[in-house]
């Protein structure tokens, strides 16, 4: 597969055609409830208000379907035109028909998967995490040499190709794999000043702590102060609660010369 989505065949774009005419058909009231709160889109995300375990099924079942028909490629180009969709629900389909031909991946989808969260076709929390968990962690499962490339993008521009950066190395830690570079993934993101980053370099340090615990606990004592305290707190959520506190206490930072000031007055009123 080139490093480009190839142009949809007929058949790939009529399927997309029916598949979002199924997702539209199942539509209903979304009610008080504003979603776009809760998933936090940087660009204008609709909803079609179809349950979550609704939306994997009808992904699933379009892999069994096409499994026998489709190359790669083709399921690429179909993923590629419902990741385009404004709708939660079409995006989240489209990465679940990918993810069901997660035995044929390869290489080059790589740079269409970060390509999707460079151009904000991912541009939620959500659809994010499921392009990491289901499509871009088994990849690197499957080519372990791609984990360097994911963990350069730290850096970019993107705020979601960040957020890749961290929530696609989560599944490879709990299982104890690359962990060195989680933690440099996890260095590089402190910085950061979006919260949603903060969150996602968290929950990679608590699935690194899974398979070991006192070296997550080293870490954060050494690097405590510098840490945020979201990640912080995401960090220790594994830990007995007598142990967070005192990670909490160990792990403040300090106090900057502004607080101290403001201490000494109120102690002085």
């Amino acid at each position: 597969m080139g490093r480009d989505v190839a142009h949809p065949s007929r058949a790939v774009a009529e399927a997309a055609v029916r598949a979002i005419r199924e997702l539209t058909q199942l539509a209903t009231p979304p009610g008080a409830f504003n979603p776009s709160r809760y998933f936090r889109p940087t660009v204008p995300l609709g909803f079609l208000n179809v349950r979550t375990p609704v939306v994997r099924a009808l992904g699933r079942r379009l892999a069994r379907e096409h499994r026998a028909d489709w190359t790669l490629g083709e399921v690429v180009a179909f993923a590629d035109l419902m990741l385009r969709d404004p709708r939660l629900e079409v995006k989240g389909a489209g990465i679940e028909t990918l993810a069901g031909f997660r035995r044929a991946f390869r290489p080059g989808l790589l740079p269409a998967a970060k390509r999707w969260l460079a151009q904000d076709h991912c541009a939620n929390w959500a659809t994010t995490d499921t392009l990491c968990g289901s499509v871009i962690s088994p990849l690197l499962l499957a080519e372990p040499a791609l984990v360097a490339k994911v963990a350069s993008w730290t850096r970019h521009r993107n705020l979601w190709v960040r957020r890749a950066a961290a929530v696609s190395l989560v599944r490879l830690a709990a299982r104890g794999l690359s962990l060195d570079t989680a933690y440099e993934v996890a260095t590089d993101l402190r910085e950061d000043s979006n919260d949603l980053i903060h969150k996602a370099a968290g929950w990679l340090l608590r699935e690194a702590g899974r398979t070991d615990r006192p070296r997550l606990e080293r870490y954060l004592r050494a690097n405590g102060p510098a840490i945020p305290r979201t990640t912080l707190r995401y960090a220790i959520e594994h830990f007995p609660p007598d142990q967070r506190r005192v990670l909490l206490a160990a792990t403040k930072p300090l106090a900057s010369g502004r607080q101290i000031v403001k201490s000494l007055n109120r102690q002085i009123q």
